[in-house]
């Protein structure tokens, strides 16, 4: 299994009143110009908000949510920082409850 890390709001906070774009863009061309692999995503209505265990972590952020999931802990941490106004939390996928950790609601 695969620790995954996130910072999950609004959909409309993310995508529409923060600059997420701004700084989603400047970090692939940092992994670009490292040769690195993207480990990051941004997902509009997150399945893995539904699972049980991540239930309190999460019970504050209104719907329809988007999240930003990466494996990198330091970058979810620097995220929380720059967003302020976001739900900080941790998974481990895949699980029983949480099968595909990139998967969105219809």
């Amino acid at each position: 299994m695969t620790r995954y890390h996130f910072v999950a709001a609004s959909r409309v906070f993310l995508l529409e009143e923060e600059p997420l774009e701004e700084v989603l863009r400047e970090r692939v061309r940092n992994y670009a110009e490292k040769d690195k692999t993207i480990d990051f995503w941004l997902l509009e209505r997150p399945a893995f908000l539904e699972a049980p265990e991540l239930a309190a972590a999460v019970a504050a952020v209104p719907r329809p949510a988007a999240a930003v999931v990466s494996t990198d802990e330091k970058f979810i941490t620097f995220m929380k920082l720059r967003l302020e106004f976001v739900a900080l939390g941790s998974f481990e996928a895949p699980s029983s409850t949480i099968p595909d950790p990139l998967a969105t609601l219809a």
